[in-house]
């Protein structure tokens, strides 16, 4: 909904004491789904503004480090003019917003329909108009499940590899401040946006084991995104994760 809610001083204070009493940095807010900043729909482009810079502003309220953003839908005008309206709708909803702290990421989709973000090439246009209109930082989060269906088979050692080297040299690595490991329902190119457990979906555990040892990737946050349908699915998939990273393999190994 496009309705939102401010957070009160004392919430703020209670999550800042639980933060720092369990260590839990960085932050990660994720901005609403209706957001599009990329639209060229009048209302809901206005709404998207208002709504982001909302998501902003709450994001520094609460000292969070990064604000996760989709690209949004280009549809009713061509994908370069859609980029276009979401670079400038980042510098209109950021401008005179409180913002300290908070860089945007850019997260990848599946590219169904018109959907913005499913090639690297997309986020890294985005990245370079945005740079040229605001001051805005801005990285990336890549979402394991979205490269699959976008036809980036990390499944597999030398789909893995050569996605990799495509985000190093499209992206640059170290610009990827956090990924969402999610399996996918969906085979590989099949712009199906449809999250499934670790290790039970076409990625597969192998896949995610790759994934996991690459050695600019190690130190970064993974966030988990997928099903719950009965209790405890969450941390099942947490602990499949962790058995998945061996301190021992190193990506060259694979």
């Amino acid at each position: 909904m496009w309705r939102s809610s401010d957070h009160s001083r004392d919430q703020i204070r209670l999550l800042r004491r639980v933060r720092e009493r369990r260590d839990l940095y960085p932050l990660a807010v994720h901005v609403s789904y209706l957001v599009n900043l990329a639209s060229c729909d009048p209302v809901v482009r206005a709404r998207s503004i208002a709504g982001f810079r909302g998501e902003l502003e709450r994001a520094a309220a609460i000292g969070a480090e990064y604000l996760v953003l989709h690209p949004g839908s280009y549809r009713g005008q061509s994908l370069e003019e859609g980029i276009a309206a979401f670079a400038l709708g980042l510098r209109e909803a950021a401008q005179d917003a409180r913002r300290e702290g908070v860089m945007v990421l850019l997260e990848n989709t599946a590219g169904s329909g018109s959907q913005i973000g499913a090639r690297f090439q997309e986020l890294r246009a985005i990245r370079d108009q945005a740079a040229r209109v605001t001051d805005l930082p801005l990285g990336y989060c890549l979402d394991t499940c979205h490269l699959l269906a976008a036809g980036y088979d990390v499944s597999s050692k030398a789909g893995w590899r050569a996605a990799a080297r495509q985000a190093e040299r499209m992206l640059g690595i170290a610009n990827v401040k956090l990924m969402h490991a999610n399996d996918s329902k969906a085979p590989p190119g099949s712009h199906a946006d449809r999250h499934e457990n670790i290790g039970e979906g076409y990625i597969g555990k192998a896949g995610f084991r790759r994934i996991l040892a690459h050695p600019k990737l190690r130190n970064i946050p993974f966030i988990l995104e997928t099903p719950v349908a009965r209790e405890g699915d969450d941390r099942r998939n947490l602990e499949n994760l962790k058995r998945l990273r061996s301190p021992g393999v190193s990506d060259n190994s694979l």
